[in-house]
């Protein structure tokens, strides 16, 4: 299943196909192993609060969420081999193309709303 994920509180797309990891295999699997992460495309990974970019080739954006889908905290760019921050009023996280964020005005506070496509 795939979202389309929308900043409502910026009006602006975030990924119009976003994937979900909410199984221990796909929150284990994560981004590992890809190359490039396209405009548009996404990772929601639930519950989550931390990640890692270890053994990733690419830098990603990364949006903590609450059990609203606010937006408690962002890591801009997360270079590979890298940890986050703990958030700890997060429930999950979005990874998405690093810049993604900036591009869009995306910050703490913000509210996201998921769709099925």
């Amino acid at each position: 299943m795939r979202y389309r994920v929308t900043n409502s509180t910026r009006n602006t797309l975030l990924a119009d196909g976003a994937a979900r990891a909410d199984s221990f295999l796909t929150r284990f699997k994560g981004l590992l192993g890809v190359a490039h992460l396209a405009p548009g495309d996404g990772l929601h990974i639930t519950p989550c609060n931390s990640v890692h970019t270890f053994f990733m080739k690419i830098p990603i954006d990364v949006l903590f969420l609450d059990a609203s889908q606010r937006v408690v905290g962002v890591a801009h760019a997360l270079a590979p081999w890298r940890v986050s921050q703990v958030y700890f009023g997060a429930k999950s996280v979005l990874e998405l193309p690093a810049g993604t964020a900036a591009a869009t005005l995306t910050q703490a506070g913000d509210a996201l709303e998921f769709t099925t496509t």
